[in-house]
């Protein structure tokens, strides 16, 4: 018996085995249990995704000899041969190859006579909106005044471009791209079936590189069982797609948040030495910046994430406003990849650029914290009496270290503080992050401490509030000397022009 591809083999059958689509199969079986039938379907979105899938179960379910029903019994004449593909009573025509008027007339005039076989004709028209006009024109008048006996299923992935005329006569159906993690799951849910060990990471980076599309992952797992002889492993499904490993960026960032620019480099030369595209590995490494945002603001994004626990450890360790700069620089740097001398050398300036610039009032690099046990306690300084001073100086870093600044001290009684943070900034009151200010205060300290974190009325005396005020502060002087120097009255008057306070900034020392 000759090898079928598994893309075809695992072609599913029925609406219980298709993936990532239940809110088309939910109206479809809700209209086949009630018999609310409609002469013209239309199924759109990207490749691979099931339309004409789905528009071959929906023929199964019209003429299944068991009646119309959402539960084809896939063992009658006309299930058995719709899945065979030689059902007499259902077309399936290409209109990529079929846009001519003459051939659409054609197709239609057959349209007029009675099943042969089954209940209904179904016409499956895969890539409509590459029809011509004149041949939608023609199809028009069959969709007015369609037979009882007849059946449309569209499929195309630009809708944009069918006239509203044929939409309206439509019920239309989006389908989504199926997210990564159902595609990984369902890739080893069918190698289970094969009995071909995979390693999850390996079937992570296929749903990711198939992006959302079912057809495009299965095709993709079967070059990877014989690309690895009959074993799928995360080494040898990157190699074949010539992927960036995800443990690479990860130690990139990790470099640069350290301020690290050797390793960055050594990294980066790694990277070329596999001749990876280095245009793939910025667009990576955005996406994996959006994953540590995430996992700073909305506690839990990332708990189905292969990797999580890495990213949640690493945002931690970065201050909110230099992730964002960081991903910034992500996207310029792919924008000005084909304008580098060479994309090695784009890839390196993009990260040197992550190392030169940070946003005004984030910390220095930030090493990495030694462990507790090894960190001799230090003694409490007359310094750290208030709280902001105290803030500066703790070994805090992420959504915590936003807490620290964003709170303001109520009231302390020895080792127990009480702190308060704006109604604006309730989500800082996660008990997460308070465990975290504790760790820090108590490595700090050198003592065991408690912390209450509530939301209330705050008086402006947080280090973030003080170091917004001193900026201001420090920016009104500054737009005071633009304002009063002789130099720019004369120009101002020469030119009827006016001095832009937002353009002003203080002079850096």
């Amino acid at each position: 018996m000759s090898y079928q591809v598994l893309a075809r083999k695992w072609r599913p059958k029925n609406f219980a085995n298709l993936v990532g689509q239940e809110h088309v199969v939910r109206a479809l079986r809700h209209a086949l249990e009630s018999k609310r039938l409609h002469h013209a379907y239309l199924f759109t979105g990207t490749r691979g995704v099931g339309k004409t899938t789905l528009a071959r179960i929906l023929a199964k379910c019209l003429n299944c000899e068991t009646g119309v029903t959402p539960e084809p019994c896939g063992k009658c004449a006309a299930c058995v041969e719709i899945d065979a593909g030689r059902f007499v009573d259902l077309l399936e025509v290409d209109a990529a190859t079929n846009t001519r008027v003459d051939e659409m007339r054609q197709l239609l005039e057959t349209a007029q006579y009675a099943p042969t076989a089954g209940r209904y004709k179904v016409y499956v028209i895969d890539e409509v909106h590459q029809l011509s006009g004149h041949a939608f024109n023609a199809m028009l008048k069959t969709l007015e005044e369609p037979p009882e006996h007849m059946k449309f299923v569209l499929a195309t992935t630009d809708p944009q471009k069918i006239p509203v005329t044929v939409l309206s006569r439509c019920l239309q159906f989006n389908l989504k791209q199926m997210p990564p993690s159902a595609i990984a799951a369902h890739l080893a849910r069918i190698l289970r079936e094969e009995q071909v060990p995979a390693e999850p990471a390996a079937l992570a980076l296929v749903a990711r590189v198939a992006a959302g599309s079912m057809r495009d992952a299965l095709s993709l797992l079967d070059q990877a069982i014989a690309h690895g002889a009959g074993r799928v492993s995360a080494a040898d499904v990157a190699d074949m797609l010539g992927a960036i490993d995800r443990s690479h960026l990860l130690a990139l960032i990790d470099a640069v948040a350290r301020g690290d620019a050797a390793a960055a480099v050594k990294l980066a030369d790694e990277m070329q030495a596999r001749s990876l595209s280095f245009d793939a590995a910025l667009a990576e490494l955005a996406a994996l910046l959006l994953k540590l945002a995430l996992a700073q603001s909305v506690p839990g994004a990332l708990d189905e994430e292969p990797e999580g626990t890495r990213l949640v450890e690493l945002a931690e360790r970065l201050d909110p406003e230099s992730l964002q700069l960081y991903y910034q620089i992500a996207l310029q740097g792919r924008e000005d990849l084909p304008l580098a001398p060479d994309e090695h050398g784009g890839f390196v300036m993009t990260l040197l650029r992550m190392l030169a610039f940070r946003p005004e009032g984030a910390e220095k690099p930030i090493e990495q914290p030694a462990p507790r046990s090894a960190a001799a306690p230090k003694a409490p300084s007359a310094a750290a009496s208030g709280w902001p001073e105290l803030v500066q100086q703790l070994p805090v870093a992420g959504a915590a270290r936003e807490l620290a600044r964003n709170a303001e001290l109520r009231r302390r009684d020895g080792d127990a503080f009480e702190l308060v943070v704006p109604k604006a900034k309730a989500y800082l009151a996660e008990r997460a992050y308070a465990e975290k200010l504790k760790a820090a205060l108590e490595q700090h300290l050198g003592a065991n401490v408690t912390i209450k974190v509530s939301v209330g009325e705050t008086a402006g005396t947080s280090a973030a509030v003080l170091q917004a005020n001193e900026r201001e502060a420090r920016r009104a002087a500054a737009a005071q000397a633009v304002h009063s120097d002789g130099f720019v009255k004369d120009l101002v008057k020469l030119f009827d022009g006016k001095v832009v306070d937002s353009t002003i900034r203080e002079e850096r020392k």
